[in-house]
Order: structure tokens, then C-alpha cells, then sequence
């Protein structure tokens, strides 16, 4: 009796809904960071969907999104902090051997991402860690 109780008390308070997904409330263009006005939460459970606004603002869409389509993890990633063609600082420092250079970024990234960099000194083309805007961790 106790428990039935409580789950009629739990309908009254969250409306009889016992689960919400989080969805675009319009198009949200690849590319674009995320708002608090861009998402809202419906009603029913779509597997795989997130369901924490907060997991999504201040996120950026990897594809476009659509209104009222749930919101993956899959479809957001930390916003880029690197262009495409940017001059960034490559920073090589390992045993004590500090190397820094300018280099070219051949892709967007966000922190913590790989990103491929022409090297301008030397014309190579290395793979390093963006570990802030306009720098690159290499090696190591």
C-alpha cells in the first residue's frame, strides 16, 4: 500500500511522466555552439538520447540538428578552440628539452583533441594535442 502511495505521489509531482529526452527546439546548424534556448526536454524515453540540458550547452553540434529530434552524445563534441589554416604555437617539451615554433592547423579541434599541424619551419606535417587556444602539445 505503501508503495503504491508513493508512486501516486511521484505522478501528481512530475505530471505522470517518468522520463523526459532532450531535443533541439529548432535548427541547430553543425558547427554551432549550444544554448539554454536551443534544447528542451520532451516527454518519453528515446534510448541513447541524453537527458540533462546540461550536458549539451556549451556543447557544439558535430552535425546539424533538427527540431524536436532527440540529442545524442554523439552528435555534440567540446566547441572548437583551433580553425582550420589558424597559426598556432606547436610546444615540444620532454627531458627537460623545450622546443616552440609557429605551425598551420590543417583541421578544426577543440581541447584535448588530435589535430594534424604543418610544422613552418620545417615543412613537416606532425599530429599534436590542442591544450588551448592557439597551442599545440606535440611528442611526449
Amino acid at each position: 500500500m505503501l508503495r503504491f502511495l508513493l508512486i501516486l505521489v511521484l505522478l501528481s509531482i512530475t505530471g505522470g511522466v517518468w522520463a523526459e529526452t532532450l531535443v533541439a527546439t529548432g535548427l541547430i546548424r553543425g558547427q554551432s555552439v549550444i544554448g539554454p534556448g536551443d534544447v528542451a526536454l520532451a516527454e518519453g524515453t528515446v534510448p541513447g538520447a541524453l537527458t540533462d540540458p546540461a550536458a549539451a550547452i556549451g556543447m557544439e553540434a558535430r552535425v546539424n540538428l533538427y527540431p524536436n529530434r532527440p540529442i545524442r552524445p554523439t552528435d555534440l563534441r567540446p566547441p572548437a578552440v583551433v580553425e582550420r589554416n589558424e597559426i598556432v604555437t606547436l610546444r615540444y617539451d620532454q627531458n627537460g628539452l623545450l622546443i616552440v615554433t609557429e605551425g598551420r592547423v590543417l583541421d578544426r579541434a577543440g581541447v584535448g583533441d588530435r589535430v594534424r599541424v604543418l610544422n613552418l619551419a620545417s615543412r613537416n606535417t606532425v599530429t599534436g594535442t590542442v591544450l588551448a587556444p592557439g597551442l599545440i602539445g606535440v611528442g611526449g
